[in-house]
Parts: C-alpha cells; sequence; structure tokens
C-alpha cells in the first residue's frame, strides 16, 4: 500500500464528528453594538484613524464644501482639479480656475491626465470609523483612475453615513445584494511596505487624502 492510500484508509476510518457550525457573525456585531458610541463619536475616531493613515478630514457644510475646496486647491497650489460631471456645477459656481471635467474616453487624453493633473474630487458610498476609511464604489462617471492618478486626492464624505464597522456598513447599505464589479477601502493616501518592510507613503498613488466631511452639524 502506498503512503498516500494509507493516508486515505486512515481518513476514511476516522470516526465522524459533527461538523462545527459556522460562525455567527450577526449575532457577534449584535452583541457589540454601539461600541463606539453616538454619531459623534464615530466622527471623532475616524478622523483619530484617518490621521494616523496621514489622511486629512476638513469639516465642512453641505453648501460651504466647494468654497473650502478651492481655499484648500489654492493654498496647496493646485492648478488643475479632476471632477466627475456630478459636482461641475457646484465648482463652476465657486469660480475656481482648472477645473477638468472627466467627460471622454481616456485614450483621447491620457498624457494630460496623467502628467498635469496636480489633484481630483471623488464622491464616497460612506466611510468606517473603526479604520479610518472611505468606501468608494467606482463606476463610468467617477471611474477608479480618479482616486489612483493624481498626486492629491479630494474625496467628498457625508457624516451621516460614517458606520462603526466594516460589517455595520456592509449589512447598512446591504453590499450583499448590489456589490460592485469594484468596490475600495482606502485609509489614508496610498503607501507600501515593500521597501525593507518600512512603511512608505505616497508610493504608487496620491501623495495625500484630503477628506471633506460634510457634517449639517458642524459649522467649519
Amino acid at each position: 500500500m502506498s503512503a498516500r492510500e494509507n493516508i486515505l484508509q486512515r481518513l476514511r476510518a476516522a470516526p465522524q464528528g459533527t461538523p462545527p457550525l459556522p460562525p455567527d457573525v450577526p449575532a457577534f456585531y449584535a452583541a457589540n453594538a454601539g461600541a463606539v458610541g453616538n454619531r459623534a463619536s464615530r466622527i471623532e475616531l475616524f478622523c483619530e484613524k484617518m490621521a494616523f493613515w496621514h489622511g486629512e478630514v476638513v469639516r465642512v457644510t453641505r453648501d460651504g464644501w466647494p468654497q473650502k475646496l478651492g481655499e484648500l486647491c489654492k493654498a496647496k497650489g493646485v492648478c488643475s482639479l479632476l471632477h466627475s460631471e456630478q459636482h461641475a456645477a457646484a465648482l463652476r459656481a465657486t469660480g475656481m480656475a482648472g477645473l477638468r471635467p472627466y467627460d471622454r474616453p481616456i485614450d483621447g487624453w491620457k498624457k494630460e491626465l496623467f502628467e498635469d493633473t496636480d489633484a481630483s474630487l471623488t464622491s464616497t458610498r460612506g466611510g468606517i470609523a473603526e479604520t479610518g476609511t472611505l468606501i468608494l464604489w467606482p463606476d463610468a462617471n467617477e471611474p477608479r483612475l480618479m482616486s489612483l492618478v493624481p498626486p492629491i486626492h479630494f474625496a467628498l464624505l457625508e457624516a451621516d453615513r460614517l458606520y462603526d464597522n466594516l460589517f455595520a456598513a456592509m449589512s447598512g447599505q446591504g453590499w450583499s445584494g448590489s456589490m460592485p464589479t469594484n468596490a475600495l477601502l482606502v485609509s489614508g493616501p496610498s503607501k507600501t511596505a515593500d521597501i525593507q518592510v518600512t512603511l512608505a507613503y505616497g508610493a504608487h498613488g496620491p501623495k495625500e487624502l484630503i477628506v471633506l466631511l460634510i457634517d449639517a452639524e458642524e459649522k467649519p
């Protein structure tokens, strides 16, 4: 008898036990519900964790975020801002210069996009307080490259769409029934630990991540 046959024979002869039950993930998180706290606590924790990952959070109002974005772009020397059509009207109303809408196939302006675009603005689907993470679901209007290529990434986040943890976000937004082809979890600017196992920032994507946190209850 070969070694393989001997092993298989012993496995077949082994007593059959009761298979273990799968973990009850919803019950686990239900027992720990509210661990982060209330809305204010979620915001505070998100800002703290985002700062840990070298990201920046700027609290803004719903009407005032375009003006604040213009001030940030001016302070950082941004001459060209990539944005989707859904934000075009709000940005144009500020009189900002250098607005660059993503309104054509990439093949027609790849060099301009990769070499002459200083920053981008994208929306987000939500955020995770526990880890200081943004949830992005890229689509045809805001493709992945908008949050990957420009050196500075501005992201709009609704404070009311902050969740305690990843499970709360997945269940609260019904991910099981509507997952996109490309879902992103972004914590801070780009980073890598491939070089001598040392964490380095700005290695293969945006060197800066600035979150514009829209909080109607807080004046910036």
